[in-house]
C-alpha cells in the first residue's frame, strides 16, 4: 500500500481513501463523510474546503441523531436539559460529535478509524465511546461501520446515525428517482417532531420508486423492509445514481430533498438511523447501553 494521505480544511484534517477508481475524503471535525466520488464523478454532493457543512452534510450523528423537542428528556428518573442547536424550531439536533474533533486510531490507503469520546456534561452525564470505520471497496464502494461503548458505570441513552447526500449527477430534482423500503412514514409537528405515523399507499409508497415532480421531502420513515440482514434506499438519474445500504440495526431512515445544498447542486440526503427523531422522549427505536456495552451497526454506498 502506498503512504496514506492527508490535507488540512476548515473542519481539521483530511482524511484520503482509494480503492481502484473509488475516493473518499473524510473530515476530522464531526468525522464526517466530506466526498465520495467514482471515476472522478460525484457519488455523494461535496462541500468546499473553506466551509462548514452545509444541513449537516456528511456528519456522524451520535449519541442521537436528529432532533428532541426542546433538548428536554427524561433518563432514569432524572430531567435533563440539552443546549438547543436548532434554535429556530427550540430543538437539540444531531447529537454531540458533529463539531468534535475526532481523533484518528487507523489509516491505511483505503481504510479509517476514527475515535471520539464523548465526555460527560450537562444534558447528557455519562461517557461514551464512539467509533466509526470508513473503508473503500473497488467493486462494492463506501462501508461503514459505527461503534459505540457505555465507558461509565451507569446505564446511558442512546442513538447513531449519518448524514449523507446523494448526487443527482446535473440532474434537477423534478427528474431525479428515489426509492424507499418502507411501509410507514412519520407525521411530523411544525418543528420537525414526529406525532404519529402513516401508512404509505398509492403515490405516497416509495419502494418501487418515483419520479419526484414537485414533491420535496423531509420526512422520516420505519418499517423497513430489510432481506438477509440488509435494506437499501435509491436515487437513480439518467447518468447513474447510488444504492445507499444499512444493516438491521438501522431501524429508520430520514430523507431530506433539497433544490442547492449551499449554492451548489442538489442533493437527496438518506440518513440510516437507528431511533426516531425524539427517541430520547417518545422511546421510538431507543438504545439502552449498560455499563460496558457495545452496539454496533453499519451501512455504505453503492453507485450504481
Amino acid at each position: 500500500m502506498t503512504r496514506p494521505a492527508t490535507g488540512r480544511s476548515l473542519l481539521g484534517r483530511q482524511y484520503f481513501l482509494a480503492a481502484g477508481d473509488h475516493a473518499a475524503t473524510i473530515v476530522e471535525v464531526g468525522a464526517g463523510l466530506q466526498r465520495y466520488a467514482r471515476g472522478g464523478h460525484e457519488v455523494t454532493v461535496p462541500f468546499g474546503d473553506d466551509v462548514l457543512p452545509p444541513k449537516g452534510c456528511g456528519a456522524t450523528l451520535v449519541p442521537w441523531p436528529n432532533r428532541i423537542a426542546g433538548g428536554r428528556y427524561e433518563f432514569a428518573g432524572a430531567q435533563q436539559q440539552l443546549a438547543l442547536t436548532e434554535p429556530d424550531e427550540g430543538n437539540a439536533i444531531h447529537g454531540l460529535g458533529r463539531w468534535e474533533r475526532w481523533e484518528k486510531v487507523r489509516h491505511v490507503e483505503d481504510e479509517l478509524t476514527l475515535r471520539l469520546d464523548i465526555v460527560p456534561q450537562k444534558g447528557y452525564p455519562w461517557p461514551l465511546r464512539a467509533e466509526i470505520d470508513y473503508r473503500l471497496d473497488a467493486e462494492t464502494g463506501l462501508h461503514v461501520t459505527l461503534r459505540a461503548r457505555n465507558t461509565g458505570s451507569t446505564a446511558v441513552p442512546f442513538g447513531a446515525g449519518s448524514h449523507p447526500y446523494l448526487a443527482t449527477h446535473g440532474h434537477s430534482l423534478e427528474t431525479v428517482t428515489v426509492q424507499v423500503p418502507a411501509r410507514t412514514a412519520l407525521v411530523n409537528d411544525d418543528h420537525g417532531i414526529p406525532t404519529g405515523t402513516r401508512a404509505l399507499t398509492g403515490p405516497d409508497d416509495l419502494r418501487r420508486g418515483r419520479r419526484l415532480g414537485e414533491r420535496r421531502f423531509d420526512e422520516g420513515f420505519t418499517e423497513l423492509t430489510v432481506r438477509d440482514g440488509r435494506g437499501a434506499a435509491e436515487v437513480r438519474t439518467r447518468s447513474g445514481g447510488a444504492r445507499l445500504w444499512f444493516d438491521e440495526t438501522f431501524r429508520y431512515l430520514q430523507v431530506f430533498t433539497i433544490d442547492s445544498l449551499a449554492g451548489g447542486p442538489p442533493g437527496v440526503a438518506v440518513e440510516p438511523m437507528t431511533c426516531a427523531p425524539n427517541a430520547f422522549n417518545s422511546g421510538e427505536g431507543l438504545l439502552v447501553l449498560e455499563p460496558g456495552k457495545t452496539w454496533t451497526g453499519g451501512w455504505g454506498i453503492t453507485p450504481l
